[in-house]
C-alpha cells in the first residue's frame, strides 16, 4: 500500500494526476487524514530538522559562512548518491560527504577567502561526482530525483531514529559550545586574545554543520539546503538582535517551514522542497517588511524627540 503512494512528491496516491490542472497538482487535500496517518514519521523528521536548522542556522549567519553550507550540501549529495549506487545507507553516505567536506573546510581554509576557495574547488567536484553515481544508479529514477530536491515518503521508525539521534548530537554539541561559539563567532580576535580556542571551535562547528546539512538533504534535498539552515536564522536577524530571540524566531520560521511544507505537500504530485522554500522565502519577505518599518518607526521617534 505504502509503494502505491509514492511518487515524485511526498505522497502521490492517484490524488493529484498529470491530467489535473496545474492547481490540483500543487494542492490536493482529498482524503487528507488517511494520508496524514502514514506521514507522521515525516513530520517528525521534518520537525527534529527544523529545530536544528534555526539552531544552526544562527552561527551559519554570525560566521557569514552561506557559501559553506552549499559546499558541503554538495559533498553531502555526492556521498549519499555513492551509498545509493553501492546499495548502503543513504544517511550514512550523507554524513560521510558532509564530515569529508567540514573537515577539509576546516584544515583548509582558516581565513575567510582561503574558505571561499576551498568551498567553490569542492562544490563542482562533489556535484560531478554526485552526478556520476546517479547516472551509473539503475534503480528508480524518484531516488535519484529525490536527493536533489527532497522527498520524504512514509519515513520508517528506524530513519526517525537515525534523525532522532543526528539532531541530539548537534543540538547537544551546539549546547556545549553555544557561549564560547557566539563569542568566537562575533568577534574572534577577541576571543582568540582571551584564550578562547578559536580554530578548535571552528572545527567542532564545521563537523557540526555537516551532520545538520546530512540532515537537510534528505528533507529539501542537495540543492536547497539553505532554505532551512539560512533563512530562517536570516529572517529573525532581520526582526532582532536579542541572542534569546534570534534563535527562538529562527527555530519558529523553520518549524512552520518545514512542517507546514510536509503538510501543504501531502497529496501533491511535485517535491517537496518547492512548498518549504516558498514558505521559507515569504517569512524572510515579511520579516524584511517588518523590521524595515520598525526601523523606520525607530528613526522617526528618534528625530522626533529631538528639539527643534
Amino acid at each position: 500500500m505504502i509503494a502505491s503512494l509514492v511518487g515524485t512528491g511526498l505522497v502521490s496516491a492517484g490524488l493529484a494526476s498529470a491530467g489535473d490542472p496545474w492547481w490540483g497538482q500543487l494542492f490536493s487535500f482529498d482524503n487528507y487524514g488517511e494520508l496524514l496517518v502514514l506521514v507522521r514519521g515525516s513530520i517528525v523528521t521534518g520537525a527534529l530538522l527544523a529545530l536544528v536548522g534555526g539552531l544552526i542556522g544562527v552561527f551559519v549567519i554570525q560566521r557569514d559562512m552561506a557559501f559553506a553550507v552549499h559546499g558541503v550540501s554538495e559533498m553531502s549529495f555526492a556521498g549519499a548518491a555513492a551509498a545509493l549506487l553501492i546499495g548502503i545507507d543513504v544517511v550514512a553516505g550523507s554524513m560521510a560527504g558532509s564530515i569529508i567536506a567540514a573537515v577539509l573546510i576546516g584544515l583548509l581554509g582558516q581565513r575567510a577567502r582561503e574558505r571561499n576557495s576551498i568551498i567553490g574547488v569542492l562544490m563542482p567536484f562533489g556535484l560531478g561526482l554526485g552526478v556520476l553515481f546517479l547516472a551509473l544508479y539503475p534503480g528508480r529514477a524518484a531516488n535519484k530525483f529525490g536527493l536533489l530536491t527532497g522527498q520524504i515518503v512514509a519515513v520508517d521508525e528506524t530513519r526517525v531514529m537515525t534523525m532522532s539521534v543526528l539532531a541530539a548530537v548537534v543540538i547537544g554539541g551546539l549546547v556545549l559550545v553555544w557561549r564560547p561559539l557566539t563569542f568566537a563567532s562575533v568577534d574572534p580576535e577577541v576571543a582568540s586574545a582571551r584564550g578562547v580556542p578559536v580554530r578548535a571551535l571552528s572545527m567542532v562547528f564545521l563537523v557540526l554543520l555537516g551532520l545538520a546539512v546530512a540532515m537537510a538533504v534528505q528533507i529539501v534535498g542537495a540543492l536547497l539546503v539553505l532554505s532551512l539552515l539560512i533563512t530562517p536564522a536570516a529572517a529573525a536577524t532581520r526582526l532582532t538582535a536579542s541572542p534569546v530571540w534570534v534563535p527562538v524566531l529562527s527555530v519558529t520560521f523553520a518549524m512552520v517551514a518545514a512542517v507546514g511544507g510536509i503538510l501543504l505537500a501531502l497529496g501533491a504530485s511535485v517535491p517537496i522542497s518547492p512548498y518549504i522554500t516558498t514558505i521559507s522565502f515569504i517569512i524572510y519577505l515579511v520579516a524584511r517588511r517588518v523590521g524595515t518599518v520598525r526601523l523606520r518607526r525607530g528613526w522617526v521617534s528618534r528625530e522626533s524627540s529631538v528639539p527643534s
